[in-house]
């Protein structure tokens, strides 16, 4: 039963799709529980309000006007960081007037770390949200303590094993590299994005029986409580939109007349882009496999072109009633169709988790960041996908061939419909999400009121 708290919680999410969507998740976990909700967001990709009738929007100038946000630099980032700071902070202060000792706590994607700033200043708590995977992280801080152990390294030791971090090699190197080097300024950035400042606890989109070991590893590191409370997609108990993009329905109803476990689903996310050649080399390798696809093209995701006009003259003509293409699809919906039977996927960390729940074998092709990560432990740990190494279309026809038709693609399967069976037992009463949740519910009930009265912090610059 959903007990009522009188208590507020203000969300900080960061405006990509991958991070709005566990932040908006989380919102409705935490409403569940008792918790009035407030988001306060960018205007750049405001969350669509109607589809959250149960939370109280807050829109702040964002300071990104002039941008090209298509790609997020890391000076866009920390202009959004500064711009962000003074009206958050006019905002709660504006709140903690009206609202008294309600509000119980801030929770912010650790991309926005200008909320530690504030939230120190107004003497309130606050939690950090991490909307990817404990391995990353582990990887990431492993590399930032020592970064001149990892670069530059040669390309002939791209498949050289990363030092300490097994299964990962150089290849894998979450970090973004400039010719063969980070600059200090980016490792900078690295090191203020994955501090948690003066927060009380980590919020986990993960489980803790998936990565218990990383954890354990990382909760020493950062000494404050860690609660594990995913997978998000399953926890969340109401299945609202969370998409920033207009989602194309009629592949749920394309979907509908198809065979049963039958259908390749090809999605590379809301941000990664790929060049032409590689759309083409996709584009044979799916229609030479001759499986049934559902494939999201999304505009601006080739540069140049704003969708399927980059396919090969006729192809759509030439594959037929056997494959669609859209420019964006409800995921949720579509990976737990019957008649999806894999996902090519860049291995964001939602699709990622949204896939392992669905009990979907992924075909895993990751570009950036910590789809690299991911993709490894799901190749080579966990052993539910198969990696493209090489984007050309025999390889393509022969990995999706593998993955829908053959004896290893049975395997893959089994294993991640026993991932999904573990998942399930997680969200049981017994079960370690369950109980983390509710350790989260109770430790963010037992936050101490701030130190310092409103009226004292509002003359402060």
């Amino acid at each position: 039963m959903k007990e009522e708290r009188k208590q507020s919680v203000v969300l900080v999410p960061y405006l990509l799709q991958g991070h709005l969507t566990p932040m908006l998740q989380l919102g409705s976990i935490l409403h569940s529980q008792g918790f009035s909700v407030i988001v306060a967001h960018t205007q750049y990709n405001s969350p669509n309000y109607s589809n959250h009738p149960q939370f109280v929007f807050h829109s702040m100038d964002d300071g990104l006007k002039g941008f090209d946000m298509s790609f997020p630099s890391v000076k866009s980032i920390h202009c959004m960081n500064e711009s962000c700071k003074s009206p958050l902070r006019n905002y709660l202060v504006r709140m903690m007037e009206e609202e008294g000792d309600q509000l119980a706590c801030i929770i912010y994607d650790n991309i926005m770390f200008f909320v530690n700033d504030v939230a120190t200043q107004l003497r309130l708590p606050s939690i950090v949200l991490r909307t990817f995977s404990a391995a990353y992280l582990h990887s990431m801080l492993t590399i930032l303590q020592q970064p001149e152990k990892y670069f530059p390294f040669e390309d002939s030791q791209l498949l050289n094993p990363l030092p300490e971090l097994h299964p990962l090699r150089f290849k894998d190197v979450p970090i973004h590299v400039i010719n063969n080097t980070v600059p200090e300024p980016l490792l900078d950035f690295y090191k203020r994005i994955h501090d948690i400042g003066s927060s009380v606890a980590t919020i986990w989109n993960t489980m803790q029986d998936l990565e218990n070991s990383m954890l354990l590893r990382l909760q020493k590191h950062y000494k404050v409580p860690f609660f594990p409370i995913g997978p998000f997609p399953k926890m969340v108990p109401l299945a609202s939109s969370t998409s920033i993009l207009e989602e194309d329905n009629s592949s749920i109803e394309w979907l509908d007349r198809q065979t049963p476990n039958s259908v390749l689903y090809v999605s590379l996310g809301s941000l990664v882009r790929i060049d032409e050649k590689e759309l083409i080399e996709t584009a044979w390798g799916l229609a030479n496999s001759e499986q049934p696809f559902l494939w999201v093209i999304r505009p601006g995701s080739v540069p140049g072109f704003q969708c399927a006009e980059a396919l090969p003259d006729g192809y759509e003509e030439m594959v037929g009633e056997r494959g669609r293409i859209v420019k964006w699809a409800p995921q949720k919906q579509v990976l737990a169709h019957p008649a999806i039977a894999g996902f090519f996927t860049h291995c964001g960390w939602n699709s990622t988790l949204e896939s392992i729940c669905e009990q979907v074998p992924m075909i895993c092709r990751p570009i950036l960041a910590d789809q690299l990560v991911n993709a490894r432990y799901l190749t080579q740990i966990y052993k539910v996908g198969f990696e493209l190494e090489v984007m050309e279309r025999t390889v393509i026809e022969k990995t999706i061939r593998k993955l829908m038709l053959s004896e290893e693609g049975k395997d893959v399967k089994k294993r991640v419909v026993d991932m999904k069976q573990n998942i399930v037992a997680a969200m049981q009463i017994e079960g370690t999400s369950h109980k983390n949740l509710n350790d989260l519910v109770d430790f963010i009930s037992a936050l101490p009121s701030r130190l310092a009265p409103p009226t004292l912090l509002l003359g402060q610059s």
